[in-house]
């Protein structure tokens, strides 16, 4: 029997039957499948289909977002949340992986542990257009920098690795901020599956130079007290922002829940620094 004679029959199978074999494929193979015939097009289309690629609490996601999602069929829905859509209040920022259907999300400065946050001294709130978000959170001056942001695995994809990142930017007007390295952590439950450190940023050498200078042996000696790890640097994005990696992990099944905290810590250093900027922390497939 040549593959011919298999294609043929495969496309002799009731509409139904196809559909239901194609949602046990990928949304990338559903999509090439309606290249294959007008029958294959319509099976591909279908809503058997594409009900199995949305995450199994679609549902709950489109109650939460912050707008009326307007779709005639699974299929329009799913590319819908291909784009992201903010939720919670405007508080998370949703979407899905178009080629495999994974979750993902971003939480909000909002949504973060910030320390002395709420004190106006410290940190402002303040617009951006570069922002998802209504709001960012701009370090004006503080010499104990803390972020933490958690998340439950059962929100996730299950089964995934993934990783997650502090989104960030930097004023012309930042200090203090890479004399010493960041302390990055990723803990599940009681357990720390990372702990590495990160600089936020070492773009005006002069800058660093005289602040190197300034402090001097406060650096030095502070520096012994730095966590032992990798050390990470910023990455800048096609959005305007830059990353942080703060450590990955695996969301395992759909049975478990467990909460996942993840950190950035600059509180040995003490001197003074300024001119973060915070948008959140997206948590996305590896």
């Amino acid at each position: 029997m040549g593959p011919t004679t298999k294609c043929i029959e495969l496309n002799m199978l009731p509409e139904d039957c196809v559909s239901i074999i194609l949602s046990l494929t990928s949304p990338l193979d559903a999509c090439k499948a309606t290249l294959v015939s007008r029958a294959f097009r319509s099976a591909a289309e279908s809503n058997v289909a594409w009900e199995k690629f949305l995450p199994s609490d679609y549902q709950d996601i489109v109650s939460r977002s912050v707008t009326s999602l307007k779709f005639s069929s699974k299929k329009e829905l799913y590319l819908h949340l291909c784009n992201p859509i903010l939720t919670d209040g405007g508080r998370k920022s949703f979407k899905l992986d178009k080629s495999s259907g994974k979750k993902s999300y971003v939480l909000s400065a909002r949504e973060l542990s910030i320390t002395w946050s709420d004190r106006p001294e410290y940190w402002s709130w303040k617009p951006s257009l570069k922002s998802r978000f209504l709001e960012v959170a701009e370090l004006r001056m503080i010499s104990w920098l803390e972020i933490e942001g958690k998340i439950r695995t059962h929100m996730l994809s299950p089964n995934t690795m993934y990783r997650a990142y502090l989104l960030i930017n930097i004023t012309h007007r930042a200090h203090g901020l890479d004399l010493l390295p960041s302390d990055t952590f990723l803990e599940m439950g009681n357990q720390t599956i990372s702990a590495n450190t990160a600089y936020l940023s070492c773009k005006d050498k002069k800058k660093h130079q005289m602040e190197c200078l300034f402090y001097g042996n406060r650096t030095q000696r502070t520096k012994s007290r730095v966590i032992e790890g990798d050390e990470r640097f910023a990455r800048e994005r096609d959005d305007g922002w830059m990353e942080i990696e703060l450590g990955e992990f695996f969301s395992g099944d759909e049975e478990g829940d467990q909460e996942v905290k993840m950190s950035l810590r600059e509180i040995k250093g003490y001197q003074l620094k300024g001119g973060l900027v915070i948008e959140g922390i997206e948590v996305r497939p590896k």
